[in-house]
Parts: C-alpha cells; sequence; structure tokens
C-alpha cells in the first residue's frame, strides 16, 4: 500500500493531521488536472487553477462518506469534483441575478463609432482630472477609464498622484 493510499484511508477515518500530509504529495497532480480542465474552458474563466484544486480539495476531504480504494481513484473524484465545480460555476453565471441575460463585453474591445477631434478628448481629460481632484469619493478609480481615441498611454488619461 503507497503512502498516498494510507493517507486515504487516514483522511477516511477522519484524521485532520492525515490530509494535511496529503495535500503535499498530491498537489501538484491536482493542479495539473486543473490546469487540463481550465484549458477546456471559453475564454473569459473568472475562477483560477489554483482555486479550482481548493475547491475541489475541500469538497473531497470535507465528506467523511468518501472513500478511495487507490491514488488513482482519488485523482478520479478530485477531476469530476472540479468538472462539477466549473458547471456549477457556469450555471451561476447564467442565472439573470448574476447577468445571464446580458451580453458580456470587454470594453477595452470596444471601438468607439463617433470621431471626435483632439481639441474635445482634450476637454474631457481635463475635465476628468478636475472632477479627480474636487471629488476624489466620486472619480472613477485610477486604471477603470479607457484609453481616450488615439490615446493610448493611461497617463494620459489618469489623474497624476
Amino acid at each position: 500500500m503507497s503512502d498516498i493510499t494510507q493517507l486515504l484511508s487516514q483522511v477516511e477515518s477522519g484524521k485532520s493531521k492525515a490530509a494535511e500530509e496529503l495535500l503535499p504529495l498530491v498537489y501538484e497532480e491536482l493542479r495539473r488536472i486543473a490546469a487540463r480542465k481550465m484549458a477546456l474552458e471559453r475564454a473569459g474563466q473568472t475562477l483560477q487553477p489554483t482555486a479550482l484544486v481548493h475547491e475541489a480539495w475541500l469538497r473531497l476531504t470535507g465528506n467523511s462518506q468518501q472513500q478511495w480504494t487507490s491514488s488513482g481513484h482519488f485523482l478520479a473524484a478530485a477531476a469530476e469534483a472540479m468538472r462539477r465545480i466549473l458547471i456549477d460555476d457556469v450555471r451561476r453565471k447564467n442565472r439573470v441575478r448574476h447577468g445571464g441575460d446580458l451580453l458580456r463585453v470587454d470594453l477595452y474591445k470596444v471601438e468607439f463609432a463617433a470621431d471626435v477631434d483632439a481639441d474635445t478628448l482634450q476637454a474631457v481629460e481635463e475635465a476628468i482630472q478636475k472632477f479627480s481632484v474636487e471629488e476624489p469619493v466620486k472619480a472613477p478609480p485610477p486604471g477603470i477609464i479607457p484609453p481616450w481615441g488615439g490615446m493610448q498611454k493611461r497617463a494620459n488619461v489618469l489623474p497624476a498622484h
């Protein structure tokens, strides 16, 4: 019986110390599984592989009725737990109360329809800077305002602090 299998049987019997010893032994393999699962997800996924590993770990070790016959069985259960977590995450995001009925758009990829002259751009930039000084609490945080027109440097748009 391997060290991992012995630790798994100890985890099943409720020994919390065994779970602490088991995690470092299987963590890298769990990260590889998570990375493979995440690679198959659509763009815009906000869940990170590390978070996926940790969530799966909590689900697997938090269930005292779970029994694993080998390390392979445990890793297969972990892969299944990760799959279910990703499905639950997609279902949550698709709910209307989470904006599932809305079209998600990356604002930095949106093209502006109107041509604006340089004087107008300069006036907008100055107004934003003035507003940030007069109403710092109400002003948008740095990095939120997208680059205007041809100005690609954020320093041109954001107030100097």
